[in-house]
C-alpha cells in the first residue's frame, strides 16, 4: 500500500487568547491517517495585542480591514521565525504547506457573518510557501455554522474515544452517532475565566485553585443556566459577541467578588459539560482547560466519565495539529468540513489556497 506523506505547520489562534500556536507536524496516509507533531510551540500576544481583539468587535469595516491588514503581518512574522527555528533541527524535512485559522473577531452565522483576520493572500507571499486558510466562510456560505471545525479531525485521528472535548476558548465536543459526526459549542470556559482572573493579576486560574476556594452563587449559577442558548438544538456555537451580550452583564450585576463570580463560573462549566455526555463514556480532553484540575473534578462529580488527557502535545496543539489536516484535506480536494456538525447544505472542502 501506497504511503502518502505531508509535512506541514498547523496555526491556530483562539479567542481565549492565550497566543499563537504554531506545530510542525508529519501525516501520513495508508490505510489511515497517522501523524507525528515533531514540534510545536505557544508565542503569547503582547498586551496591546490582546486589548486590540477585545475591542475589534466594535470596529467599523475600515478598521477591521486595518486590523486585519496589521495582523496578517505578525502572523507571516511568527511563522518565519518558527520556520527559521525548525529548519535548523534534525527532524526539518520541510514544508509542503502552511495551514492556517487566523483569529476570529466575528461570528454571526445566523447573520451570514463570520471573519477570521489574518487570512489575506499576502501571507503566503511573505512567506513564500502555500497556504491554506480561512475555512469557515465557505460554510456560513453554505447556511452552516462555521464552527466548529475540528469534528473532521477527530473523525480521522482519534475515532477510538467516545467523546472529544476541547476546553479553549469555548468548549466544544463532536462524537459519532448513527454513522454521523455531530459536534457543537458546549458553553464558554476560558473566554470568561481568563477574563476574571486577570482582574487579581493572574493570566488562567492555575488548576483551578482560585475556584475552589471561592464560593458558588446559586442565583448567579440559575441565571448562567437559564441561557436561551443551552436550550436550542445542535447545530450550534458560539462567539465573542455572545459573551459580551449575555455572560459578562450577569457576572457585572452579581455583586459577587471576582472569587466568587469564577467559583460560579466554573460549576457553570461543570454542569454544562456533564449534560451532554453519556454516563461511563470515554472522553479525550484537550485545550488549556485540561489542566483545570477542579474543573474536571467537579464534573466527574456531576456525572461518571472516564476523562483521558493524552500527552501535552496533544491537549495543547491538538487544533493547530486538525487545522494542519484541514489543509492538507484541502489540498487533496477531500470533505474537511461536515454538513452533519454545521449544519451546511452539505459536506464540502474548505478553505482558501494561496500560492506565492
Amino acid at each position: 500500500m501506497t504511503t502518502e506523506n505531508y509535512n506541514v505547520i498547523g496555526v491556530m489562534s483562539g479567542t481565549s487568547l492565550d497566543g499563537v500556536d504554531l506545530a510542525y507536524i508529519a501525516f501520513a496516509k495508508a490505510d489511515k491517517w497517522t501523524f507525528d507533531i515533531k514540534y510545536a510551540e505557544t508565542v503569547s500576544y503582547s498586551s496591546q495585542w490582546k486589548q486590540r481583539f477585545q475591542q475589534a468587535v466594535e470596529l467599523q469595516k475600515k478598521e477591521l480591514q486595518i486590523l486585519n491588514e496589521d495582523y496578517t503581518e505578525l502572523l507571516a512574522e511568527l511563522i518565519q521565525d518558527f520556520i527559521t527555528k525548525i529548519s535548523e533541527t534534525t527532524y526539518f524535512e520541510g514544508i509542503d504547506l502552511v495551514c492556517s485559522h487566523g483569529h476570529t473577531v466575528l461570528h454571526q452565522p445566523e447573520n451570514g457573518i463570520t471573519l477570521q483576520i489574518g487570512n489575506l493572500p499576502e501571507l503566503a507571499q511573505k512567506l513564500k510557501k502555500t497556504v491554506v486558510c480561512d475555512f469557515r466562510i465557505q460554510d456560513v456560505k453554505l447556511g452552516g455554522q462555521g464552527a466548529p471545525l475540528v469534528p473532521i479531525g477527530d473523525r480521522l485521528l482519534f475515532q477510538h474515544y467516545d467523546y472529544c472535548l476541547n476546553l479553549g476558548g469555548f468548549a466544544n465536543i463532536s462524537f459519532e452517532e448513527k454513522g454521523n459526526r455531530l459536534a457543537f459549542d458546549v458553553c464558554p470556559v476560558n473566554i470568561v475565566l481568563n477574563h476574571l482572573t486577570e482582574k487579581l493579576g493572574f493570566p488562567f486560574d492555575d488548576g483551578g485553585k482560585i475556584a475552589q476556594a471561592g464560593n458558588v452563587s446559586d442565583e448567579l449559577l440559575k441565571k448562567l443556566n437559564g441561557l436561551n442558548f443551552y436550550k436550542l438544538p445542535h447545530p450550534k456555537s458560539l462567539g465573542l459577541e455572545w459573551v459580551h451580550k449575555e455572560v459578562f452583564p450577569l457576572l457585572g450585576k452579581s455583586g459577587l467578588k471576582v472569587e466568587d463570580q469564577i467559583s460560579t463560573f466554573t460549576e457553570h462549566i461543570a454542569l454544562q459539560l456533564a449534560a451532554v455526555f453519556k454516563p461511563d463514556s470515554s472522553v479525550l480532553v484537550t485545550g488549556g482547560g485540561a489542566y483545570n484540575g477542579f474543573l474536571l473534578e467537579r464534573l466527574k462529580h456531576h456525572n461518571n466519565l472516564n476523562l483521558v488527557l493524552p500527552n501535552k502535545k496533544i491537549i495543547e496543539f491538538k487544533e493547530a495539529l486538525i487545522f494542519g489536516l484541514l489543509g492538507v484535506l484541502k489540498i487533496r480536494s477531500e470533505v474537511n468540513c461536515l454538513a452533519s456538525v454545521t449544519g451546511a447544505k452539505r459536506d464540502h472542502s474548505s478553505g482558501e489556497i494561496y500560492r506565492f
